[in-house]
């Protein structure tokens, strides 16, 4: 079982939380996201590709509740930090998921990559990707001409990132023992994972020369905590796929960051934000997905994205840019 701690909240420190959801409404999400899934996965579908759609790397939480001061929405109590670098160092996922992992990727990946170059000014160097799993957007920023290198726990997909002749190393963003000076940090889908963001924004700040970017992708806790209120109502079945297919149904995340809570965090550890980009999930249709299943992601997620064009503290996802100042 999993070593829990109550704790403040990990941005502004209060300890006032209003609850989201309890231990009894996070099952009955589980419940319905496989219901949801499961309705839309081919029923020969292997159950290693139930990763990253009803399985998740953290458990389910105990409890979710959105800080009454900065907005921030987060596991209280949480699993504390050693139990997280254990669960993310330990997955051994095979070759034939890691690959479909890189390709279902890629064009997410290419948008992301742009969208950093833009936020530089269109000035490439070298980068920094924390959390660099399969590759994907090593990939797709050297295809731009930045130079960027990875690292990540886990071993497994590691050593998939290097047969494809990328340069990665195995640890984390405490551990990383590269020389400094980076153009750029980007920290794509796990910084909401993390033990102690504002430690590692602190980190990240050590590593970027002055004037680099730090580009940051996270849940967005308000779009959740928003959402999940009408799971109960007439509006049921739009809420559930709206949390389903961006991965927000159970809540798999230490923390969802709105806007505020992380333009907070960023700025009190010695960045000035630049820019923030409204984004879905990547997409998460494969070969084991039914037609009809596809088509709906890529309706929903399309609808969003053009709110987010207006709206992007409204988006599901959230991308924010951060100068080094």
């Amino acid at each position: 079982m999993p070593a829990y701690e109550i704790a403040p909240c990990p941005v502004c420190g209060a300890k006032d939380g209003r609850q989201i959801a309890g231990e009894e409404e996070i099952r009955a999400e589980v419940e319905a996201l496989w219901e949801f899934h499961g309705a839309r996965l081919r029923p020969e579908t292997p159950p290693a590709h139930l990763a990253d759609r009803v399985a998740f790397s953290q458990r389910p939480p105990l409890r979710v509740v959105q800080c009454t001061e900065c907005g921030l929405v987060y596991r209280n109590p949480r699993e504390r930090a050693f139990e997280l670098r254990d669960i993310y160092a330990g997955e051994a996922p095979d070759e034939r998921v890691l690959g479909a992992l890189f390709e279902t990727q890629r064009g997410a990946y290419a948008a992301q990559a742009r969208r950093l170059t833009e936020s530089a000014g269109g000035k490439l160097g070298r980068g920094l990707e924390v959390g660099s799993y399969v590759g994907g957007f090593l990939t797709a920023a050297a295809e731009l001409g930045w130079r960027f290198e990875g690292v990540d726990l886990n071993p497994t997909a590691n050593a998939f990132a290097r047969a494809r002749g990328l340069r990665v190393t195995d640890g984390d963003l405490d551990s990383y023992d590269g020389a400094p000076g980076f153009d750029a940090v980007a920290i794509w889908n796990c910084f909401d994972q993390l033990a102690e963001p504002r430690a590692a924004a602190r980190r990240a700040r050590e590593l970027l020369r002055d004037g680099g970017l730090l580009a940051v992708r996270v849940p967005n806790g308000a779009f959740y905590a928003a959402v999940r209120r009408q799971l109960d109502g007439p509006g049921a079945p739009l809420a559930r796929a709206l949390l389903a297919h961006n991965n927000l149904l159970t809540f798999p995340y230490r923390h969802g960051f709105t806007p505020a809570a992380l333009a907070r965090l960023l700025g009190e550890t010695g960045f000035s934000v630049e820019r923030l980009f409204g984004d879905t999930l990547v997409p998460i249709a494969d070969e084991w997905t039914q037609p009809w299943a596809a088509w709906e992601e890529r309706v929903v997620k399309g609808a969003l994205r053009e709110i987010a064009r207006d709206e992007a503290d409204a988006a599901p996802w959230l991308e924010m840019y951060a100068k080094a100042a």
